[in-house]
C-alpha cells in the first residue's frame, strides 16, 4: 500500500506562483512513477504532468508546458509541482498519483492517488 499526501495549494492572483508537494509512505519511493492531474468543478480530471521514477524523463499537457516543473527528492519521498505564471484556467483540485514503473506514465494508469489539493487563480 501506498499513501499520497499532497500539500501547497492556496489562493493566488494571475500571475503568480506556487508549489505543490505531494508526500509518499508505504513502500520506497524510489521504485514509483508519479503523476499530477487536476480537476476543475463540473470537469472531467486531467493529466498535468508525470515524471520517472528516478526523474530523468518528464511530460507535461501542453496547457501547462513552459509554465509548470515536475521534479522528484526521492531522499526525502517527495514529489513537487512548480507552478509559475499561473491562470484563472488552472484552478482545480490537484492530484497526486503513483504507480511501480519504470516508465513515464502520462494515462491514468496509476494505482495510487492522493485526496487532493486546491489550487485557487483569481484573475
Amino acid at each position: 500500500q501506498v499513501q499520497l499526501v499532497e500539500s501547497g495549494g492556496g489562493l493566488v492572483q494571475a500571475g503568480g506562483s506556487l508549489r505543490l508537494s505531494c508526500a509518499a509512505s508505504g513502500r520506497s519511493f524510489s521504485t514509483l512513477a508519479m503523476g499530477w492531474f487536476r480537476q476543475a468543478p463540473g470537469k472531467e480530471r486531467e493529466f498535468v504532468a508525470a515524471i520517472k521514477r528516478s526523474g530523468g524523463g518528464t511530460d507535461y499537457a501542453p496547457s501547462v508546458k513552459g509554465r509548470f516543473t515536475i521534479s522528484r527528492d526521492n531522499a526525502k519521498n517527495t514529489m513537487y509541482l512548480q507552478m509559475n505564471s499561473l491562470k484563472p484556467e488552472d484552478t482545480a483540485v490537484y492530484y497526486c498519483a503513483a504507480v511501480q514503473s519504470w516508465m513515464l506514465v502520462t494515462t491514468f494508469a496509476y494505482d495510487y492517488w492522493g485526496q487532493g489539493t486546491q489550487v485557487t487563480v483569481s484573475s
